[in-house]
């Protein structure tokens, strides 16, 4: 017994019918900018590159952000990857079967704040000051206050060493 022709070129038909609703794809990306441009920056502790910059990404969430630049202080924090809502359960099934390419997108900005001082210019006008106050201190010599406070602390170690402690009563 035989199937009617139409019969038999129905499952090609319908395979070739359902192949383009397959070819649907979702392109998700983060698009990370910063004030000032040219920070590096990291996601979940890889390295992604320098902003303004665009990455892709596969999975919704919380990530891990640090913003690193030169004479800026360094940036660490959170941020939120949200889906769109035609990308939620269960529209994402309708979504990812559609023919063409959808676009998610996600933006962060990042505002940097510059160092307040240089760490290194810093400790060098520190090591500056401590000399010139150590060679001030020299050239004066011991001021009258310092050399009676030493007076008094030297009064006070001998007469505690001279004097013995007073009995207790009996």
């Amino acid at each position: 017994m035989h199937r009617p022709y139409s019969a038999r070129l129905l499952p090609p038909l319908l395979a070739v019918a359902v192949l383009p609703l397959l070819a649907g794809c979702v392109r998700r990306t983060i698009t990370v900018t910063s004030n000032p441009d040219g920070a590096l920056i990291f996601l979940n502790e890889r390295e992604v590159g320098r902003t303004p910059l665009e990455v892709e990404f596969t999975y919704y969430g919380t990530y891990d952000v640090r913003v690193v630049k030169e004479g800026y202080e360094t940036l660490v924090t959170s941020s939120d990857a949200k889906p769109p809502v035609w990308d939620t359960i269960p529209l994402d099934l309708f979504s990812e079967l559609a023919p063409g390419t959808h676009e998610a997108r996600v933006a962060w900005h990042y505002d940097l704040v510059p160092r307040v001082g240089d760490e290194a210019g810093l400790l060098e006008r520190a090591r500056s000051a401590r000399a010139t106050t150590e060679a001030e201190n020299f050239e004066e010599g011991p001021s009258e206050e310092s050399a009676a406070a030493s007076d008094g602390e030297a009064d006070a170690e001998a007469g505690a060493e001279t004097n013995p402690p007073a009995p207790g009563p009996s």
